[in-house]
């Protein structure tokens, strides 16, 4: 267990437990502290910053939250494995990946270059009967299992290839066609997973979810893909920054 050197400005006018939750998401994210490393306990934390217990549970809080520590009952709490954040920012999941350094992987489970989908279709702004590309992918950071992605695309771009999405990035692929997805709409979630989620994802009964479903747009405003997405709870965090206008 390795502790972090903490700075508390107690004159700023950033809250305490946001200072230290800033400063163990930098250093989890920098790779001071490591994939499956024991974390400080609350107590210990507290008495060397001298900081509350309450101001520091806080804090832990918003870390499991975003999914950069696991809490397990007769282990105490670690440092998540390779956990990918996205940003507020318009990117892919593979981006992501890459980002961070990590080697992604693709296995399609499901390619169709023209069939329905009512619900899909409406979301992209089109009519029930339009034949759309249906791409089903399961994500895996160094071989581990991550998120299983469901999209949809415009009849336009019906001459993308499965071998094109498992060797890269769906993103990539609409850049290679001259098209940049540059807004899109996410509302993010959580639920259980189903018995074929729980089995491609390698959870366990009672593991949760993250999911997410995007629409995205170019920059004329036409709609270029629709998603549903599913994550593990444990391998992906969503990091949102809102601002006061």
């Amino acid at each position: 267990m390795i502790p972090i050197a903490v700075t508390i400005d107690r004159a700023s006018p950033v809250p305490l437990y946001h200072q230290l939750a800033e400063q163990l998401t930098a250093a989890i994210e920098s790779g001071q502290l490591g994939p499956g490393d024991a974390f400080e306990n609350e107590l210990a934390l507290a008495d060397r910053l001298a900081l509350s217990r309450p101001t520091v549970r806080r804090a832990i809080a918003e870390l499991v939250a975003r999914g950069l520590l696991v809490r397990r009952r007769g282990v105490g709490t670690t440092v998540a494995s390779q956990v990918i954040h996205r940003r507020d920012e318009l990117t892919s999941l593979y981006d992501d990946m890459v980002r961070r350094g990590q080697q992604p992987t693709t296995k399609v489970l499901g390619f169709h270059s023209a069939t329905t989908n009512p619900a899909a279709a409406a979301a992209l702004g089109l009519t029930p009967e339009t034949a759309l590309v249906s791409i089903e992918r399961l994500r895996l950071a160094g071989g581990v299992p991550t998120a299983v992605m469901h999209n949809w695309l415009p009849p336009r771009f019906a001459d993308v290839t499965a071998d094109e999405i498992a060797s890269g990035s769906l993103y990539a692929a609409l850049r290679a066609r001259g098209v940049r997805p540059v807004i899109a709409h996410q509302t993010i979630g959580a639920r259980r997973p189903t018995a074929t989620e729980r089995t491609l994802l390698d959870l366990k009964a009672g593991d949760p979810l993250l999911t997410m479903t995007r629409r995205a747009y170019d920059a004329e405003g036409a709609a270029v893909e629709f998603g549903d997405h599913c994550y593990r709870y444990d391998q992906y965090a969503f990091d949102v920054t809102v601002h006061d206008h």
